[in-house]
């Protein structure tokens, strides 16, 4: 008996929506659901006194994969937003990522081989720890002093609501420095927002294509499965398998977001607030992203929170309790015959939007046209 569709696509995100375009254009009849009210997952922009604001936290697209770039632009047009933050700690402003800007600042040098020279000398107070035991340690032997008690110690501590002495070392692989005055944060190519905000991207993705949204998959799954071939799921992937293997742990985001009655806020799209004291972790004023006129302006203050049921999951705990209960799950959607599992929640990692379009589309092109992935 023929189902009415080829593929239901549980969530209306970004891999999701770029899987049914793709789907879509090889023909398939898809059925696209979220359990939320609209389309785009992390990526809904709500329009706000004319101002398209990020509802979910700042998403500033940027990328070196030049197919993935020519895709989005395909679709629609991308402004020129350059991503420049800037980190306030006790009052004071200091330019993001670390560069010479940043390095002035801190200690008044001026020259490449000043700031090296800085570096080095606080870095070999630490030259004793050999293997860090946390990030305190790691992070002060990568940068000294100044850099890590300024600009990482309390942001990262909020962010993941534990002592730096007590969150791994691996968090902090490595602290990228730039000797240059150059204030953009990202290395990739190609980098911009969608005019207007990102549900325009979201749309075109999605045009043509049966949506429904507030329809959650896991409170109807039988009547849903039954209604497709094939099915793409991504949610977490804990909860299709009914945490059989327990909960993955996730840290969550609060968002507080604030209409000012003023034209500029802060001159800044995005502000970090590095001490401990200061709640949120960031300031993210929305019009800075399409260089907006308005007379007011729309400030989000971004808080860390503990994740449980009801909040949403944005970044995973990624020690080794989680690795092997994650390993579980994957092990057993290896197995699966009819379901395919994709996104970051399916995956249980954190992903760039640019390597969530680049995952859905290769998964496209082996679902889709399996000779030509072959290739």
């Amino acid at each position: 008996m023929n189902k009415a569709y080829d593929y239901l696509i549980v969530g209306a995100g970004l891999f999701g929506s770029v899987f049914a375009h793709e789907a879509r254009k090889a023909g398939k009849r898809c059925l696209v659901i979220d359990k939320r009210n609209h389309t785009g997952g992390n990526i809904y922009c709500e329009q706000v006194e004319g101002i398209a604001v990020h509802r979910y936290g700042a998403h500033i697209f940027h990328t070196d994969n030049r197919e993935v770039w020519d895709y989005a632009t395909s679709l629609v047009e991308f402004n020129r937003f350059t991503n420049s933050p800037l980190a306030n700690f006790e009052g004071r402003l200091y330019n993001l990522p670390f560069n010479m800007n940043t390095f002035y600042q801190l200690w008044g040098v001026r020259t490449p081989a000043e700031a090296q020279a800085k570096i080095a000398e606080q870095r070999a107070k630490y030259a004793h720890i050999t293997e860090p035991a946390n990030l305190e340690e790691q992070a002060l032997t990568l940068c000294g002093d100044d850099i890590y008690r300024i600009l990482i110690k309390g942001y990262t501590e909020k962010q993941w609501g534990r002592a730096a002495t007590e969150l791994p070392a691996f968090i902090i692989r490595r602290v990228p420095f730039r000797f240059t005055f150059d204030n953009n944060y990202f290395n990739d190519r190609f980098q911009g927002i969608p005019c207007g905000g990102y549900n325009a991207l979201t749309d075109a993705l999605l045009n043509g294509i049966e949506v429904r949204t507030g329809c959650d998959y896991l409170a109807d799954r039988a009547q849903l499965d039954a209604l497709a071939d094939r099915i793409l799921f991504t949610g977490c992937i804990d909860a299709f398998y009914d945490f059989r293997h327990g909960h993955l742990d996730y840290r969550s985001l609060r968002f507080e977001h604030k209409v000012m009655e003023c034209p500029d806020f802060q001159g800044n799209a995005v502000v970090n607030y590095t001490e401990r004291s200061v709640p949120y972790t960031r300031v993210i004023e929305h019009k800075h992203f399409d260089f907006g006129t308005q007379p007011h302006t729309v400030v989000t203050y971004e808080h860390p929170d503990d994740f449980e049921p009801g909040k949403e999951p944005y970044y995973p705990v990624n020690d080794q309790r989680n690795a092997e209960v994650y390993g579980r799950y994957r092990d057993m959607a290896a197995g699966e015959q009819r379901v395919l599992f994709g996104g970051r929640l399916a995956g249980y990692t954190y992903a760039d939007m640019d390597d969530t379009i680049a995952a859905a589309l290769a998964l496209a092109r082996r679902e889709l046209h399996p000779s030509d992935a072959a290739k």
